[in-house]
């Protein structure tokens, strides 16, 4: 059975023997809601790729501590995979920050593409973002990653034509496109950008401004996709091409 995992703000200077505090609402869902007890073995990570294992010594009302008997750093994978979202409806955003970051991906950009139905403004928007980082912070704990996903502030088309001109593979899934994924060349290190649209699809002139920057247009297959899934699966079929999944 798998040790749970508890996320803290540093492990700067930990190792085997240390004792680890951890406190906050992190503390209080472990000791309150999960029922945390003293002798339970417990991981710890600070999501910038170190983790530390070990029995719990203490609990309190919102604080319990962890004395360490394990250190592990990993490297951060490579490549790097960033997934472009644009906006969905409803719940459907947080299903595909859950799920992507699941599979591995590194960074969520969420994309106020021109066909969103979905729109954050002003106080909506704060909450909405906060949404999708704790998302993927709890995903990110479910799933085991040494490494936290980043997700950013909402981005326009024009932050989009920056992101892919950076990439060592840019793609855009697009139901019209010609190119099948699977004949893509993967890099096996560096940044992969993958952007997906909203379902209306993404606009003309979006899929004009972002092959002009240097995306490839690419279909996944013959079905249609729902955007809260169409990401995982693009992501799968390039990282089973990778020295990640290899």
């Amino acid at each position: 059975m798998s040790l749970p995992v508890h996320l803290v703000e540093s492990l700067a200077g930990t190792s085997v023997g240390s004792t680890v505090e951890v406190t906050g609402d992190e503390a209080h869902h472990a000791v309150a809601v999960r029922r945390l007890r003293e002798g339970e073995r417990v991981v710890l990570t600070d999501g910038l790729g170190t983790s530390a294992t070990g029995e719990v010594a203490s609990t309190g009302k919102k604080v319990f501590t962890v004395r360490v008997d394990q250190v592990r750093t990993a490297e951060r994978p490579e490549p790097a995979v960033t997934v472009v979202q644009a906006l969905p409806k409803g719940e459907r955003g947080e299903l595909a920050v859950e799920v992507l970051t699941e599979v591995g991906v590194d960074r969520v950009v969420p994309w106020a593409a021109a066909r969103s139905v979905a729109v954050w403004k002003g106080e909506r928007a704060v909450k909405s973002h906060a949404r999708w980082q704790a998302t993927a912070r709890e995903a990110a704990k479910q799933s085991r990653r040494a490494w936290l996903p980043t997700v950013t502030p909402l981005a326009s088309t024009a932050d989009l034509a920056a992101l892919v001109a950076e990439a060592d593979l840019a793609v855009v899934l697009h139901e019209d496109a010609t190119a099948p994924l699977s004949a893509i060349d993967v890099p096996a290190a560096g940044r992969i950008v993958v952007v997906v649209g909203p379902e209306g699809g993404v606009a003309p002139e979006e899929l004009a401004a972002l092959t002009a920057a240097g995306a490839q247009a690419v279909r996944l297959g013959a079905e249609v996709l729902r955007t809260s899934t169409a990401g995982v699966v693009a992501v799968a079929a390039l990282l089973a091409r990778t020295p990640r999944w290899g």
